[in-house]
């Protein structure tokens, strides 16, 4: 699994902090952290930045190049910041986070993409905002996303298709609906593009204690049709520890069976039964219950996990 660290998020409070006080060794520290913790590349988040980005984004380029070598995101939709931050860029090929299919981003993105060969994330949403079903969302992919990157020449291989995941706490009932278009997309051009999605946003206004458990049986799920790419908290140990289990196949633990069987079953395009379930075991129920919600066969609720 490519994890593409997502700690400097302008979400966070000691982000904008550190952001607003230009505190270098803040940002240099979490990078350091997220890359040691095995973080691939490493997004910035940093917003529009409206007023600023054209010396923001060049500065945290700066500041976070002297300490790491991995690929940069430039995540916002300030693409002077993003074209400012890109010509600072002196280590490994960035990535641009994001076009999407609406008209003026998908003319002007990929075009900056290209200048600076970059990779380039896609968003599977057009004017009308993001599609829940899976062919919708895939239609998008073949019928405005990739015909941009080939009108212009830009390397299939650059190019990183984001389905979009919904969060379970209101979108519930759209969470098999990305399931099925991480499966499909991988299938819809030859060759495929690289299929990559914000995991985190599917546990978005969960309490928090709930959050980590939701985004790794989620994460189970997808890779069980085949996602490798993922924005992701690398510093999240049972996250790496999940991933770890499918991809090395472990079944030596309880737990580790579960999730293997999980991606099995999903794989397979069947549904995870109870008969891969010990009850007795207060964790693989708790999964359970999160397969449960993530399906959308039983309605979510905050403290769903008692019920």
């Amino acid at each position: 699994m490519y994890i593409i660290g997502e700690n400097i998020h302008i979400i966070s409070e000691r982000v904008k902090e550190a952001l607003n006080e230009k505190n270098a060794r803040f940002f240099q520290e979490l990078a350091v952290k997220q890359v040691e913790a095995g973080a691939q590349a490493l997004d910035l988040n940093l917003g529009p930045r409206k007023k600023d980005g054209e010396e923001v984004f060049p500065w945290m380029v700066e500041t976070v190049q002297a300490v790491v070598d991995v690929p940069l995101s430039f995540d916002s939709t300030n693409l002077l910041g993003i074209e400012a931050g890109l010509k600072k860029v002196t280590k490994a090929q960035p990535i641009i986070n994001s076009t999407s299919a609406e008209p003026e981003r998908l003319e002007k993105v990929p075009l900056l993409a290209k200048k600076y060969n970059t990779r380039l994330i896609a968003l599977t949403m057009g004017a009308s905002g993001i599609p829940v079903a899976a062919d919708e969302r895939v239609n998008i992919a073949v019928e405005k996303l990739i015909p941009r990157m080939l009108e212009i020449d830009f390397p299939m291989k650059d190019l990183i298709i984001d389905p979009l995941v919904l969060t379970v706490s209101g979108c519930q009932e759209y969470c098999p609906h990305l399931i099925e278009a991480v499966r499909t997309l991988q299938y819809a051009w030859d060759p495929s593009p690289t299929i990559s999605v914000r995991l985190s946003n599917v546990s978005n206004a969960v309490p928090a204690e709930n959050r980590p458990l939701i985004n790794r049986t989620y994460c189970a799920m997808l890779m069980g049709v085949g996602l490798q790419m993922m924005i992701a908290n690398p510093l999240d140990e049972q996250l790496k520890e999940t991933v770890r289990v499918i991809e090395q196949r472990d079944d030596s633990t309880p737990l580790g069976r579960l999730y293997v069987k999980i991606a099995d079953r999903i794989a397979a395009m069947e549904e995870p039964s109870p008969e891969d379930v010990d009850f007795s075991d207060p964790e693989q129920v708790a999964v359970w219950k999160t397969v449960q919600i993530l399906l959308n066969k039983v309605i979510y609720a905050d403290g769903y996990l008692n019920q």
